[in-house]
């Protein structure tokens, strides 16, 4: 883990300059999935894969990061807290884009400490956004296309806020949205031993060979208990 962790902060310390140089956080795109590339057996139904040293990597990287941040799938599907448990540290602001505030009122985010940030787009009904700011959470509007949420914008507006380090967990839509606009500065990838044939992570990234195919450099891997861990920076100028 030494090389992993040690590559993990010495980017998160640039996140600052970073953040001041392109106006939107350091983003850290972190998530599990099988060895067929899937993450869950089919949509809308969680699937645990990663083992307990894992999970334990996972909060760890999750005190690391100012803010986290999941679309409205994962959710309805898992109702995840987003917080950091299995060891020390703060948790961090959750951020969930959601273009058409079906954020449910049972939500643990709701009642996890941390107010939740909720991206949704412009045309969202506002009588449920006054719903759901009356049960504690926060609903930003955002320009978008074709009814999702625009990344571009969330982003800049998350460094207004002072968000240095993003951390990116999914579900497979948003993954494959922050990777399509190329808008990740390093992966934390956990593969687990199994073969789901589920739901694939990542879908398609767009017609460029360059959006098609990215490399990742400055590699290093880790094996944890039966899972492995690789974590790399994309380069898309290759």
């Amino acid at each position: 883990m030494d090389q992993i962790i040690a590559r993990i902060k010495e980017m998160l310390d640039g996140a600052a300059a970073h953040r001041r140089r392109t106006g939107r956080p350091l983003v850290t795109l972190s998530y599990a999935q099988s060895l067929d590339g899937s993450i869950a057996d089919r949509p809308g139904r969680p699937l645990a894969l990663s083992g307990d040293q894992s999970m334990i990597f996972t909060h760890s990287l999750r005190a690391l990061h100012d803010a986290i941040l999941v679309g409205i799938g994962t959710v309805l599907a898992d109702n995840p807290r987003l917080n950091v448990r299995l060891v020390e540290g703060k948790s961090p602001q959750p951020v969930i884009v959601d273009s058409r505030l079906r954020f449910p009122p049972y939500a643990n985010l709701l009642r996890n400490g941390r107010t939740p940030l909720i991206a949704t787009g412009e045309g969202a009904d506002p009588e449920r956004q006054e719903a759901l700011e009356a049960a504690g959470a926060r609903v930003l509007r955002l320009p978008g296309q074709n009814g999702w949420v625009d990344l571009v914008s969330l982003l800049a507006h998350l460094g207004k806020m002072g968000v240095n380090r993003l951390m990116v967990e999914g579900g497979a839509q948003i993954i494959t949205s922050f990777l399509a606009s190329r808008l990740v500065d390093q992966v934390v990838l956990t593969i687990a031993p199994l073969l789901v044939g589920g739901l694939r992570v990542v879908d398609n990234l767009g017609h460029s060979p360059l959006r098609r195919f990215p490399r990742l450099r400055r590699l290093s891997y880790r094996q944890l208990g039966d899972d492995l861990v690789l974590r790399g920076e994309p380069d898309w100028e290759a």
